[in-house]
This record gives C-alpha cells, structure tokens and sequence, in this order.
C-alpha cells in the first residue's frame, strides 16, 4: 500500500459528505493544486531574491527563449499582451540594465530588444531555484515514471487546453 499524505485526509474526510466522489480524481487534482501552489511559492521567493516582478520576469524569459534578441512585437505575441503593453515592460526593464534596445540591421525604424549580461544574470539566477525544486520533487520517480506522468498529463492538458 502506497503511504499516505494530506491529500488521502481531505479525500476521506469528503467521502462521505460527497458519497459519489471518485477518489482518484479528487485525489490527483487536490494533488496537482498543491503541487502547483509549491512551485509557485518557489518562484515567488526566488523572484524576490533577485528583486524582480513577475511581469519582468516573463519578459526576461520570453527574450532568453528568442536567443537573447526580439521585436517588440515579438514579444508581445509570445507573452499574449498588446504591444504597448510590452514597450512599458522594457522602458523598465531597460532602466534597471536588464535589456537594451538598439535599431534593426534591417529596418532603422524598427528596434531589437537585446538582454543584457544583468538581465540574462537576473533571470536565470531567478530560473535556478524553481528547476531545482522542479527536479527535487520529480526525483521521487524514476525517468520512466516521469516520462509516463508527463504522458499522462498531456492527454488530460490536451481535452483541458486544446490548442
């Protein structure tokens, strides 16, 4: 028998309140929830370790995956906001040194948004401790078990959040 956590206390203490409640299904989205809510508490505490908003901290990752460079329209369409709402973004990203813009090789009119060595510093120093978590608590299962799990959530993600 599998040992138990809090999750199998909340799941006993609703069935019989809820007696057609499925247990597995209570059981695995009570899961997901606290697992979600830890990592996110994660991040919280790794982003005010390097004194960076959430916004700011999206932004930074939306460039680092664009290899370091991007449009701001760019931008914009990979973080889904309009695109003045990302030239704020980086008028105060730019003020702390974490990106610089600097005018297109193609069009003089248009700008590309670059990180900085301090940005790219900032958001992987931020990235760090939330992957390590990540890793930690996903190294209660082996590499086919946690390959079968992300299987598995991707058949639920998918009728959950289709493309």
């Amino acid at each position: 028998m599998p040992m138990r956590d809090s999750v199998d206390d909340h799941v006993d203490l609703w069935m019989p309140i809820v007696p057609d409640l499925d247990p597995d299904v209570e059981g695995a989205i009570t899961r997901m929830h606290k697992i979600s809510a830890h990592l996110r508490k994660v991040r919280e505490r790794a982003l005010a370790d390097f004194d960076l908003q959430l916004h700011e901290y999206d932004t930074l990752q939306a460039l680092g995956a664009r290899d370091g460079r991007a449009a701001p329209s760019r931008l914009a369409a990979d973080l889904g906001i309009a695109p003045n709402s990302v030239t704020g973004r980086l008028d105060g990203l730019a003020a702390r040194g974490f990106v610089q813009r600097t005018p297109s090789e193609v069009d003089r009119r248009r700008v590309i948004v670059e990180l900085t060595e301090k940005g790219r510093a900032a958001w992987l120093g931020a990235m760090s401790p939330q992957g390590e978590e990540e890793h930690r608590i996903l190294g209660a299962l082996t590499p086919e078990e946690r390959r079968h799990l992300s299987d598995l959530l991707r058949r639920v993600m998918l009728l959950a959040n289709p493309r």
